[in-house]
């Protein structure tokens, strides 16, 4: 597992296993958001299996299936709708952590500068640069 911390209360992580869910509920995270659409996974990672074991855990478990022609402005409010209402830490996974990281930029665009949120992205280990225009154009 490789959770990359973007801010206190949100990270992102590839692709976590029912293995996984122990640790995340360890590490003080109270909701995961699955962010990858069960087509690309096996039976073993898809989001009743994930789900089911997080909900065993005791952590909240949503599903926001995000790809390139679903990154809509309504599915970006979504996403940041289930951070800010998620009562602590959330940990956000896809299958490299991209799309999740991609997801709270968009939702931050406005909230924070460009360059602090692409520093921020960059810290966690995405370069996501080519957003900057949009990031930009969502903040004025």
């Amino acid at each position: 597992m490789d959770i990359r911390p973007i801010t206190p209360a949100y990270s992102v992580s590839p692709q976590i296993s029912v293995d996984d869910v122990p640790a995340i509920a360890k590490a003080g995270f109270v909701r995961v958001i699955c962010n990858r659409p069960n087509a690309e996974v096996p039976p073993s990672h898809d989001t009743e299996t994930i789900g089911a074991a997080c909900r065993e855990a005791g952590l909240d478990y949503q599903v926001l299936e995000l790809t390139h022609q679903t990154m809509t402005p309504e599915n970006v409010a979504r996403q940041v709708e289930m951070i800010a209402d998620a009562g602590g830490p959330v940990l956000a996974y896809c299958a490299s952590g991209t799309r999740s990281t991609v997801a709270w930029a968009l939702g931050s665009a406005g909230k924070m500068s460009a360059d602090d949120i692409l520093t921020k992205a960059r810290a966690a280990g995405y370069q996501i640069d080519q957003l900057r225009p949009a990031l930009q154009a969502q903040a004025s």
